[in-house]
């Protein structure tokens, strides 16, 4: 399956795009958009999942590109395409390694280095990534760039105004509620956080609940995360619409990005531009992306997690200087500009033989 730009001088893997539409697949589809006409996609005919995607990835794909430059967006590549500018978004594999299915996380091990050698130009979404993938990779540090993702001008306050029909469609239990975006897997640290509202929810209105928004991870990359038993006032809401996510953040009294390990962390970003405040980890890339503009916390620690919780329900001069600092802070991050900076490399690599 292909689109083509007339001309066009770059291929791109959109392979991610035909599975479950999470941060990677946002970051392709993002890009493309702002790509319209001068880029040419391939992906296979029909959506292939696990081992059937990466054998299409390493024996396909290079055969498509008739010796033009591939893009490949979500990680992987063909290590068979020199002409090849790839972005991984993170060193999890390496650094978490009990944060994936064994099989894959040995694949991206094994992989990554030599793609890193091999392509010219790794692209990723921050300082702490490419720190990281130095590290793990041995690649020369000249050959890492960081272009970080941006937010959608959908993703504002004036979300809020979708308020009700959002309630009427989600099924929220109530109007009160602390929200945390992101697939249901062991690096978003949602155990931890069911510990922390466990201990918390007894001790606030017994109308405000925690709403868990996002699917089940794919077996075949991550590791399962099973509750096994709830708290009271959780609601897993599973997938929310993309025209109405804008709106779960806005409305919620804040956001919680407590992950382990982030490339990123684009859900803080997101709640950041919807003037949420935000209850977000001190580790990994959270910091970078978020600055002063949100309440930062040891992600192991459960007594934190809850105590600024309750701080961010009961607290509202705090919650109206992180929304200012929040909205103030994403106006930094857009798209177009991630797209402009990656179109630049993108055309000096193609223009390089």
């Amino acid at each position: 399956m292909t689109a083509r730009g007339e001309d066009s001088l770059v291929v791109v893997n959109s392979r991610s795009l035909q599975g479950p539409f999470t941060g990677v697949q946002r970051y392709t589809s993002e890009l493309l958009k702002r790509w319209n006409g001068l880029v040419e996609q391939v992906s296979p005919g029909k959506a292939l999942r696990g081992v059937e995607g990466h054998i299409w990835e390493q024996v396909v794909l290079p055969r498509k590109t008739g010796g033009r430059l591939l893009f490949s967006p979500s990680n992987t590549g063909p290590i068979a395409a020199r002409r090849q500018v790839v972005t991984i978004h993170d060193a999890s594999s390496f650094d978490h390694p009990m944060l994936r299915n064994r099989f894959f996380g040995s694949w991206y091990r094994w992989l990554h280095p030599r793609l890193a050698h091999r392509v010219e130009c790794v692209i990723t979404d921050s300082e702490f990534a490419k720190s990281r993938l130095l590290f793990h990779t041995g690649v020369a540090p000249s050959k890492v760039v960081v272009i970080p993702l941006g937010v959608d001008r959908r993703f504002s306050p004036d979300a809020v105004e979708h308020f009700d029909e959002m309630m009427k469609s989600s099924g929220f239990p109530s109007r009160r509620y602390f929200v945390c975006v992101g697939t249901l897997e062991p690096s978003k640290n949602h155990p931890r956080l069911l510990e922390a509202w466990g201990r918390l929810q007894h001790k606030i209105d017994d109308d405000v609940w925690l709403v868990l928004v996002g699917s089940q991870g794919s077996s075949n990359v991550f590791r399962q995360t099973a509750f096994s038993r709830l708290p009271e006032r959780v609601f897993l809401a599973g997938r929310v619409t993309e025209r109405l996510l804008p709106t779960v953040y806005a409305g919620a009294i804040a956001s919680i990005q407590v992950s382990l390990y982030e490339g990123f962390g684009l859900p803080a970003l997101e709640a950041m531009a919807c003037g949420t405040p935000v209850l977000a980890s001190r580790v990994a890339s959270t910091p970078e992306v978020v600055g002063d503009a949100a309440v930062l916390v040891d992600p192991a620690a459960v007594d934190s997690i809850a105590e600024n919780l309750r701080r961010l329900l009961e607290d509202d001069a705090l919650r109206d200087a992180l929304r200012k600092k929040g909205i103030e802070r994403a106006r930094q991050f857009s798209w177009d500009d991630t797209a402009r900076r990656t179109w630049k490399i993108l055309e000096s690599a193609a223009a390089s033989k």
